[in-house]
């Protein structure tokens, strides 16, 4: 009967892009801390309820009928609270109409962005080690990454750095773009106002595109600055900034993010968009509208709030006996596994969530080359004290 034989070669149903990469490790460790009962230091998710006041606007909303379609890029008062925050807070101007577009988190920005400023066989530089997203969205594309290496600090209380002349050597006349995430996921590297520019300079001399993926710029520590590249001179056209809600209101589930670019660059993102989701959650994005007027000093207290749980987890791991990497900003502390002497990353990973009761990120899903992060693993401390805690008195199975 037509229709009822299936192929015996069921791989001929898998398109070749997707056999290029794998599932989420990120997402797989959460499920094996829910399996295990495990602590889940993996994923970064707050374990702490989002701001009161943020909830009861989504759920006004809800309850006042804002549950249909929004415009297709946005409900007009989320884009108009969005130019209004870049304003006030870096003093850059935006058109709601004709740059913004309000789309389903950071993530859907990024390969939205991607898809649609690149083409296959373009090549996109990114700073290794990367947000693990960052490998998929390129392979989607077609595009080719050129890899260029963040060198973890040669010493406590440094910083993660690039070789400029490496840099350089990876932008050509195929570059298409550049992938920037300040503050970074996972090394907690926040690029300074020197790094931006030489970065920017390379951008203007070879006619390339910086994506900036800014989620974390309200999560700083040490008196380090954020500053949007977008704001640089010779940045405004052709840089693609990329935030969300997520990180800054605790909002990680909501999934309503933005990209800003100039209105060439948006009418073409909006395209792409438009057929990949339609649009974020109209009731979400109303109450993103009172999020985005938080006063000054809800910013200042979230970063002395996450650096509090930041020097917690460092001490915490530094007593278990890790190598941690304290960073700048983002919520997350790289360390080094070499001393508990496994072969790998993986390896440790494992015995860490089975045996000991922690779930971490195997810090080689973050390199193109396994073996560059076989002794490193990733640590979120966006958790409660509590949760911290617990952690503390797992990790004595360590020894």
């Amino acid at each position: 009967m037509a229709g009822t034989v299936l192929s015996a070669n069921r791989q001929r149903f898998a398109s070749a892009r997707t056999a290029q990469f794998t599932e989420s490790v990120i997402r797989e460790m959460t499920r094996q801390a829910i399996i295990h009962g495990a602590v889940n230091l993996a994923q970064g998710f707050p374990d702490f309820p989002a701001p009161a006041d943020i909830k009861e606007k989504a759920c006004e909303a809800i309850n006042a009928d804002i549950n249909q379609y929004s415009i297709t890029w946005g409900a007009k008062p989320l884009r108009d609270a969005i130019a209004r925050k870049y304003r006030e807070t870096y003093g850059a101007e935006f058109d709601p109409q004709r740059e913004i577009t309000v789309c389903c988190g950071a993530t859907e920005g990024m390969i939205a962005t991607l898809l649609a400023t690149t083409n296959p066989g373009d090549e996109i530089v990114v700073f290794e080690p990367f947000y693990e997203n960052y490998h998929p969205d390129t392979m989607l594309c077609g595009a080719t990454r050129r890899l260029v290496t963040l060198y973890p600090p040669a010493a406590e209380g440094g910083v993660w750095s690039f070789d400029r002349e490496e840099l350089a050597r990876a932008f050509n006349s195929k570059t298409k773009a550049i992938i920037l995430n300040t503050p970074n996921n996972p090394t907690g590297k926040v690029f300074d106002r020197g790094e931006l520019e030489f970065i920017a300079q390379l951008c203007q001399e070879y006619d390339v595109l910086a994506i900036t993926d800014e989620i974390y710029e309200h999560i700083l520590y040490d008196g380090t600055e954020h500053v949007p590249m977008i704001t640089l001179p010779g940045m405004r056209d052709r840089c693609i900034t990329i935030n969300s809600m997520s990180k800054t209101y605790s909002v990680t589930g909501w999934r309503v993010g933005w990209v800003l670019a100039a209105p060439d660059l948006t009418e073409t993102i909006r395209k792409v968009h438009d057929f990949l989701t339609v649009g974020a959650a109209s009731p979400l994005q109303a109450a993103g509208v009172h999020a985005l007027a938080s006063p000054v000093n809800y910013y200042t207290d979230l970063s002395e709030h996450y650096r509090e749980r930041r020097d917690k987890l460092v001490e915490i791991l530094r007593e278990a006996g890790f190598k941690p990497f304290t960073p700048q900003g983002a919520y997350y502390v790289m360390a080094d596994i070499s001393a508990f002497g496994f072969p790998d990353d993986h390896a440790f990973a494992r015995h860490l969530v089975e045996h000991v009761g922690v779930a971490a990120v195997p810090g080689s899903s973050f390199f193109e080359d396994p073996a560059k992060g076989s002794q490193l693993i990733r640590f979120c401390f966006c958790k409660k004290y509590e949760t911290l805690e617990a952690a503390r008195e797992k990790f004595r199975r360590l020894s």
